[in-house]
């Protein structure tokens, strides 16, 4: 493991980032330099890019594709369109660049880094398509002087294309190894193997410029880089190559769905390839806690290849760039955790559960000798035998007040996605309803139509036009229904459809969902009748069917799409007898269904929630606490948004004593010491929910965008999660203290739910401000 002095080497830019953020002396593999947020990462990112370019206007360049770089290349256009101007000139002086001269990238040699196969580089979704938008014209590189992964010009046996060769898409790499069974397999293998001499190619053609000078990438989940997964060779060469389950899964957004990304391949530039060149900069950024044993894998473990970034760490010239969040389980960050500001019980509580895990050892089995003896414990203040009841009697309240019934509240639950509050919360949610003086509204931010597969959309409108056909939909022969009726008894259809899940008739199912997809038609199309409804659901059809995977739809049957998932966020509250005028669904603009979302704006976002502030008036405010981007980027815009409502609305109203609930789901948890309520879930519990998913959420019920860490319904996972809480409450707490409580409800405990609640004042502490511009940010 390297101890280097982590000064030595970095340059201007950084060295600024290193003095405001105090990192410059880490026993790491890899020197690493922390910042505050997903935007500022990237800010950081550009402004060292930039310095490199001015210093290497020459050089050969290889760039991320994804949404991690979003804000490097908003960064790096607005620098490069500012450089001049008093506000670039006022960055460049802040940030080390004062004396630097505009960079000319057109001299650039640019090396695309990796890219599914087969995918067409006209479609969207390629990452040769994006490397062509962003970077050669973004950037305004030379394309001749650019080294691209381009399917339709990788050539294959007698000159066809991939299409003509793979005609499903699907590429068996068994044919390496194999002898094929017919002509087709044949001309496949010949194929095969004519890739692997381009790849070749590929890879000699990067040598012989002398390899990369300057790579920026970002960390997969399973802390791959470029397409190099878990275990992949540190000495890999450009390849063809299948991938794992945790690449698949965050590829699905991009391909359409998992049951594509299961069955595509890549190319990829390999680990080597990254290496080759000694004086290599090499930088990897992450943002976002859920990747923090990734980083610290990476960085504090042995080079291994079962870390891929630990590969780098031969380069002198390697940078890991994170978040906070990203470098929380980095020692470095776990001591300053300890060591800054004045001793809290969440410390505490952090460093004994935190000892139960490593020990696997109950918290009244702890003796002295452990807390003495463990790094974090022996920081406590007036460490004695009496420091883990400490900590047992914090988390008791805490489950005490996840227990708490309550009285006249007005609940005002928010989520970034259809899904998101009942993964969270459900049974907090659910227990709570019970008391008629409580009060609730669900919002859900945005439109949700990514979550939803062209697969499904097609099986529905083929479903609803056959029940059309059978004269099994009769509210559109009502003779207003066209122009008046569609827009009533929405809450009917919610009704009829869950009384055909209690009664258990799939096929009724169905038919319910196909009254609820007749009148989002007839609401977007503005048909006036039976024949022209099944012309356009035919012309849908049609467009679906020729679409390739992945690809953006039109406005309208995104709208579609996202009706779909509101239909089924309101099946989900009607469990509990929530009418549709409670599930209000905002849509929200910067919700786009590009690769990056725009940034949320005052009067387009920030009003629509403002304005059911000052309507609802809640006495709670649920919302997806992730002010990093450890999940899905919507969650951190969305947290934007709602903070600068908050905000908006803390200036007319006596807010002192409203609730904010922050939230985690399937994307990221809570430690229990962060956490401060911990609400018991019952088997029971656990089955409600997973049948209430199963039964609304019908879109997503093969799971087409799972999450990394399942390959199942989200519901499953949900499960999981709660279990592994209960299992760390355990260790403190002792099995015993629920099979043998008094309490029936802590009794019948097989999972547990965390939350934090705050005042606002504290919860607007975590969240960047909406207002503050991009200058603004680094000022």
């Amino acid at each position: 493991m390297n101890n280097r002095k982590n000064l030595i080497g970095f340059t201007e830019v950084e060295k600024v980032f290193l003095a405001t953020n105090k990192t410059n002396k880490q026993p790491t593999n890899i020197p690493y330099i922390t910042v505050d947020n997903f935007p500022f990462l990237g800010f950081l990112a550009a402004m060292r890019f930039l310095e490199w370019v001015s210093n290497n206007p020459q050089g050969i360049i290889a760039l991320p594709t994804g949404k991690t770089p979003e804000y490097f290349i908003v960064w790096t256009v607005y620098m490069l369109e500012n450089w001049d101007t008093g506000k670039g000139k006022k960055i460049r002086d802040k940030y080390g660049m004062g004396q630097h001269s505009k960079p000319d990238l057109s001299q650039l040699t640019f090396v695309q880094i990796d890219e599914f196969y087969p995918i067409s580089s006209k479609q969207h979704n390629s990452f040769t398509n994006y490397v062509e938008k962003y970077y050669i014209k973004g950037f305004n590189l030379d394309p001749d002087k650019a080294l691209l992964i381009n399917s339709d010009q990788i050539p294959l046996v007698d000159g066809k294309h991939f299409t003509e060769v793979f005609p499903d898409s699907l590429v068996d790499l068994t044919l390496r190894y194999r002898e094929p069974i017919n002509a087709r397999e044949e001309l496949q293998q010949r194929s095969i193997f004519a890739i692997d001499n381009w790849c070749t190619h590929y890879e000699s053609r990067i040598r012989d410029l002398g390899g990369i000078d300057f790579f920026l990438g970002g960390l997969g989940p399973d802390g791959h880089i470029a397409f190099n997964t878990k275990g992949s060779d540190h000495h890999s060469t450009t390849r063809l190559t299948a991938t794992n389950f945790e690449t698949q899964a965050v590829s699905a957004s991009d391909l359409g769905g998992i049951e594509v990304s299961r069955n595509r391949l890549v190319i990829t530039i390999g680990l080597e390839t990254i290496t080759y060149n000694s004086d290599c900069v090499a930088i990897i950024f992450v943002s976002g806690e859920a990747k923090s044993q990734m980083v610290k894998d990476a960085l504090e473990k042995e080079p291994s290849n079962l870390y891929p970034a630990s590969s780098l760490s031969k380069l002198p010239n390697a940078r890991m760039y994170l978040t906070t969040g990203a470098a929380a389980m980095l020692e470095n960050s776990i001591e300053k955790y300890y060591k800054a500001g004045e001793w809290t019980q969440e410390k505490t509580d952090r460093a004994v559960i935190d000892l139960c895990k490593k020990l696997d050892k109950y918290g009244h089995h702890l003796t002295m000798d452990d807390l003495r003896m463990d790094k974090y414990c022996q920081l406590i203040p007036d460490l004695n035998a009496n420091t883990v009841d400490t900590v047992v009697k914090s988390v008791l309240s805490k489950i005490n007040k996840g227990m708490q019934s309550e009285k006249n509240q007005v609940y005002y639950h928010t989520g970034p996605h259809h899904d998101d509050i009942m993964l969270a919360i459900l049974p907090h949610i659910h227990r709570l309803l019970r008391d008629e003086s409580n009060a609730a509204d669900f919002t859900i931010l945005t439109s949700g139509f990514t979550a939803v597969t062209n697969t499904f959309v097609i099986q529905s409108l083929e479903d609803t036009r056959y029940f059309l056909d059978n004269g099994q939909i009769q509210m559109t022969e009502y003779a207003d229904f066209f122009k008046e009726g569609y827009k009533h008894k929405w809450d009917k259809d919610v009704y009829h459809y869950l009384i055909k899940v209690a009664s258990g008739e799939p096929a009724e199912r169905k038919r319910g969902l196909s009254h609820r997809i007749v009148r989002a038609i007839v609401e977007i199309y503005k048909v006036h009748n039976s024949e022209q409804l099944r012309d356009q659901i035919n012309e849908i059809l049609a467009i679906l069917k020729r679409s390739y995977d992945g690809e953006k739809n039109t406005p309208n049957i995104q709208r579609l799409k996202g009706m779909i998932r509101e239909f089924e966020e309101e099946l989900v509250w009607a469990y509990l007898g929530i009418r549709t005028k409670n599930v209000h669904h905002l849509r929200l603009g910067f919700y786009t269904g590009d690769i990056f979302t725009e940034e949320p704006k005052r009067e387009r976002d920030v009003e629509p929630v403002l304005n059911q502030l000052r309507a609802i008036k809640p006495t709670v405010v649920s919302l997806a606490f992730d002010p990093e981007g450890s999940g899905p980027d919507t969650h951190y815009k969305v947290l934007q948004t709602i903070a600068d409502a908050l905000r908006l609305w803390k200036d007319e109203e006596d807010l002192s004593e409203l609730r904010i609930w922050g939230y985690r789901n399937v994307w990221y948890q809570f430690h229990p010491s962060e956490a401060n309520v911990i609400v018991p879930v019952s088997l029971n519990a656990m089955g409600a929910m997973d049948k209430a998913f199963t039964n609304s959420y019908l879109s997503q019920v093969d799971a087409p965008f799972p999450s990394y860490r399942y390959d199942g319904k989200f519901s499953e996972l949900a499960q999981k999660i709660w279990v592994d809480q209960l299992k760390t409450i355990q260790l403190l707490l002792g099995k015993n203290f629920f099979y043998l409580n008094e309490s029936p409800r802590i009794r019948a405990s097989h999972g547990l739910v965390f939350f934090r609640e705050m005042k606002i004042d504290e919860f607007l502490l975590h969240a960047r401000e909406l207002e503050k511009s991009m200058e603004g940010m680094v000022d």
